[in-house]
């Protein structure tokens, strides 16, 4: 375990270098390089797009479906 700590530390480290030096761009200054952001706003979109589908297909199932209303128990207990 501390051995994949370590080597994350130094990835992170000679990311953070190349960044600094230009190697890697990143284009806002936001310390994330621009090799990942693109790909992780692709992947928010089609989140979004899926969780309105899902969003759809769940109005039309309940709407498909019948309501059945279940006879609350009281109880008569005091």
């Amino acid at each position: 375990m501390l051995t994949l700590i370590i080597v994350l530390i130094v990835a992170a480290a000679v990311t953070f270098f190349l960044m600094k030096k230009g190697k890697i761009k990143d284009a806002n200054n936001n310390y994330i390089p621009d090799a990942i952001e693109k790909p992780i706003e692709v992947v928010k979109e089609k989140v979004a797009v899926a969780k309105e589908e899902v969003k759809e297909v769940v109005e039309k199932v309940k709407k498909a479906v019948p309501k059945k209303k279940l006879a609350a128990k009281k109880s008569t207990k005091k």
